[in-house]
């Protein structure tokens, strides 16, 4: 799944920077499952105490999983969408999206959530093709 980058935008990115807002605009157009995941956690985050919210429910095609994959796969889309939502955004398998506050970043939970040992405890048999 690729970006649908309207001409404009791409005539701004040709010309020099692109403003980050255009760039999140392209990305929400484009990429709206994983938008709406991504805003859903950040939304959970900001209305809780808690040092992060994630989401654990599967895509419901591949042409969802494929879009959560490229947002999250691009150190572009990915820092953009951090920036826009004030978060840390970290991803497990095809659908484990969390959001962290920027303060939790250097906790224990954090680095629980990133660690090769919580991607492994994170596994299943049926989530092996995702």
């Amino acid at each position: 799944m690729s970006l649908a980058v309207p001409p404009n935008l791409l005539q701004a990115a040709e010309a020099g920077p692109v403003d980050d807002e255009a760039f999140v605009a392209c990305v929400r157009d484009s990429l709206p499952y994983a938008w709406q995941v991504v805003s859903r956690v950040a939304a959970d985050l900001e209305s809780s105490d808690a040092d992060f919210a994630d989401n654990v429910v599967p895509p419901p095609s591949e042409t969802e999983r494929g879009q959560l994959l490229r947002a999250l796969a691009s150190d572009a889309i990915r820092s953009s969408l951090e920036r826009h939502f004030g978060v840390k955004l970290a991803f497990q398998n095809c659908h484990r999206v969390a959001a962290f506050r920027l303060a939790a970043v250097d906790s224990d939970t954090y680095r629980r959530f990133v660690s090769t040992r919580g991607q492994l405890l994170n596994q299943s048999p049926e989530l092996r093709d995702c």
